[in-house]
């Protein structure tokens, strides 16, 4: 078993999952830094989250973003030449949509902007949705410098809403009142 430290870092350079050699202010290594940061607000939000279907939803999204990252990581990332779990289909926009539009169906119409609180399940739901379009605008920037397929960022912006939508899913369940701005 390697060692989980390498001292490359030490000099504040990293490796590219091709071997490619980089600093790690690199705008690729910030967009999948700010993809791992989302997947850990993701996992803090798990340990709170009450709704069953939720939580089960929140566990494959983990999974889908370690995908996400690993091809962000990699500068010759190929989906023909790739291993199944590190891809990214537009299956998976349907199946946000169809969870999205599901929840919806049983949700108060929303009339007005709500303020992002409530449960401490929905609290942390929205704090990812935050943090997954702060990962969705990185990924958009380097996407003018190096290939990143569209789906990833599509993925990347429907998967703000289906948080957004997750937060009021925790909200109801618990009670909570959503507050108008």
């Amino acid at each position: 078993m390697p060692k989980i430290y390498t001292k490359r870092g030490d000099a504040g350079r990293t490796s590219l999952f091709d071997g490619t050699d980089v600093p790690k202010s690199e705008p690729r290594v910030d967009a999948y830094g700010d993809v791992d940061e989302l997947n850990a607000a993701i996992g803090v939000a798990r340990s709170f989250v009450e709704d069953p279907s939720v939580d089960g939803a929140l566990a494959s999204i983990q999974k889908d973003l370690f995908a996400v990252g690993a091809q962000l990581a990699d500068p010759k990332y190929d989906p023909a030449k790739r291993q199944e779990k590190t891809l990214i289909t537009e299956e998976r926009i349907v199946e946000f949509e169809k969870l999205i539009d599901g929840w919806e169906e049983k949700l108060t119409p929303l009339r007005a902007f709500i303020l992002p609180a409530g449960t401490r399940g929905a609290a942390h739901l929205h704090l990812a949705r935050t943090v997954c379009r702060r990962a969705e605008r990185r990924v958009v920037e380097i996407s003018g410098s190096v290939r990143v397929a569209p789906v990833v960022i599509k993925y990347m912006n429907r998967l703000s809403d289906l948080l957004f939508v997750m937060a009021r899913v925790e909200n109801a369940r618990g009670g909570e009142q959503q507050v108008e701005w």
